[in-house]
């Protein structure tokens, strides 16, 4: 075996070892979690854990409905934000923005990304929640503050993929359609977003998974109140929230009821991503139809 030959294979084992670590990494957090949190779900039973509604931990009750809610409600208003906005920009950035615009745009957008969560929290709390308490009454502190700047820090994300997606695709696709007499709108329109259409579900999944994931920046700017919203301008808490508000002092089954909050997301994070997987996967199925 010559040199080369055996330089690629320690370079296959090497990043074998690394991808089995990091899985091995992941299999480990979750089984950490669902261990300090089964205790609590036995105790107090998975089904009225989870659709309790009320989280008192002085009088050991621990219900997560609310906050289920409020996960769900906070990260869904993000998305209708961010998703028109996030890909209307990488069209921009594609199919119409002049190169010195983009050196401008793309390092920008990149740095968007970098920001540390605290900051855009502090940005709403210092601008955000002032102007909705002025405009909308209350306090300020609500779904649609939170939705906003959730929306705002998963812009970067849904942009890059979305961009990503559209210049993956051929060239010989929007020649085609400008031959045929398509203006530059209907070639985006008809040939180039039902093309990209798996990458951008892709960029969609990831940017919800960093909304539902997200902590610090809701914290402040959420209210953190455990109870069902009647409207997006009312306070809400989230199950993130939830357990970095309360783990410093927790204690025997209110510390492991915040694990088992843990286990409760975990379930709706795979929940979402199987239903979008399975949507992207339908999409791939349905493009390549059309090609054929």
């Amino acid at each position: 075996m010559d040199k080369n030959k055996i330089q690629e294979k320690i370079m296959e084992k090497t990043l074998l070892i690394i991808a089995l670590l990091s899985i091995l990494a992941i299999v480990l957090i979750i089984g950490f979690i669902f261990l300090e949190g089964f205790p609590a779900i036995q105790e107090i039973g998975f089904f009225q854990f989870m659709l309790g509604m009320d989280w008192s931990p002085k009088k050991d009750i621990f219900g997560v409905f609310p906050m289920i809610i409020g996960t769900l409600l906070t990260t869904i208003i993000a998305l209708i934000i961010a998703i028109p906005l996030s890909i209307g920009c990488a069209i921009f950035l594609t199919e119409y923005a002049p190169e010195n615009m983009k050196k401008i745009l793309k390092p920008t957008i990149q740095s968007l990304a970098g920001i540390p969560s605290v900051i855009y929290g502090f940005v709403g709390l210092v601008l955000l929640v002032p102007f909705l308490r002025s405009t909308f009454g209350g306090t300020g502190f609500n779904v649609l503050g939170a939705s906003i700047i959730l929306a705002i820090m998963i812009l970067p994300t849904i942009i890059s993929i979305s961009e990503d997606a559209l210049l993956a695709i051929p060239k010989s696709f929007t020649e085609a359609s400008y031959g045929l007499g398509a203006t530059k709108w209907q070639t985006i329109y008809k040939i180039l977003l039902p093309a990209a259409l798996p990458g951008l579900i892709t960029a969609i999944i990831l940017g919800m998974g960093r909304a539902i994931g997200e902590t610090m920046a809701v914290i402040m700017i959420a209210g953190n109140v455990v109870e069902i919203p009647g409207s997006i301008f009312e306070p809400v808490r989230t199950l993130t929230a939830n357990i970095a508000i309360e783990m410093g002092y927790a204690i025997n089954l209110h510390y492991n009821a915040l694990f088992a909050t843990g286990i409760i997301l975990l379930i709706i994070i795979m929940i979402l991503l199987v239903i979008a997987n399975y949507i992207e996967h339908k999409k791939k199925l349905s493009v390549g139809g059309g090609e054929l």
